[in-house]
């Protein structure tokens, strides 16, 4: 029996569980500038080579926990926009969030829409107590959004095996 996993809908958008079918947009969004500017050049250069970070890195994380990446597609047409997800990182305590857009997308709210969905899901789904994020100090826009979703700075980090200083947010469910 395989197992399904939970999908979100917007007034505009659909969340949908990222799937070896979205590697050639997960290629294009993972190489595009800002992506490789904000995030990190995740060396990520083929269709294969995406199918397989999907395979490797993001469906085990969603059939161990029920939740990852999600493709964000702009209704009715179904047309692949972004990516926003909850990511159990390796150096981080706590479950992250993140979004990626594609430019033509940007100043348009469709990142907080997914974002806040994604958050909900977490907290009232996923029965998380804390959802933090990272960022670049150079990625206003980011840090904006986090903001507006709730989130507040804490401290700068640094990632293991890594040498850029980020800003860490978190957001804590009062219950």
């Amino acid at each position: 029996m395989t197992k399904t996993y939970k999908s979100f809908e917007t007034d505009r958008l659909l969340l949908i569980p990222t799937a070896v079918e979205d590697a050639a947009f997960q290629l294009q969004l993972m190489n595009s500038p800002l992506w490789i500017q904000n995030i990190g050049d995740r060396g990520v250069k083929t269709l294969e080579a995406c199918e397989e970070y999907i395979l490797n890195r993001m469906i085990p994380q969603k059939e161990r926990l029920g939740f990852s990446n999600y493709t964000v597609f702009l209704k009715p047409e179904k047309i692949p926009i972004g990516s926003c997800g909850l990511y159990d990182r390796e150096g981080m305590e706590g479950i992250d969030i993140g979004f990626a857009f594609m430019p033509e997308y940007f100043g348009q709210g469709y990142a907080y829409e997914a974002a806040s969905t994604i958050m909900q899901a977490g907290i009232e789904l996923y029965g998380l107590s804390k959802i933090i994020a990272i960022t670049i100090k150079e990625n206003m826009a980011s840090q904006k959004l986090l903001d507006k979703l709730g989130l507040k700075y804490i401290k700068d980090i640094r990632l293991p095996n890594d040498d850029a200083d980020l800003l860490y947010y978190e957001y804590n469910v009062r219950k």
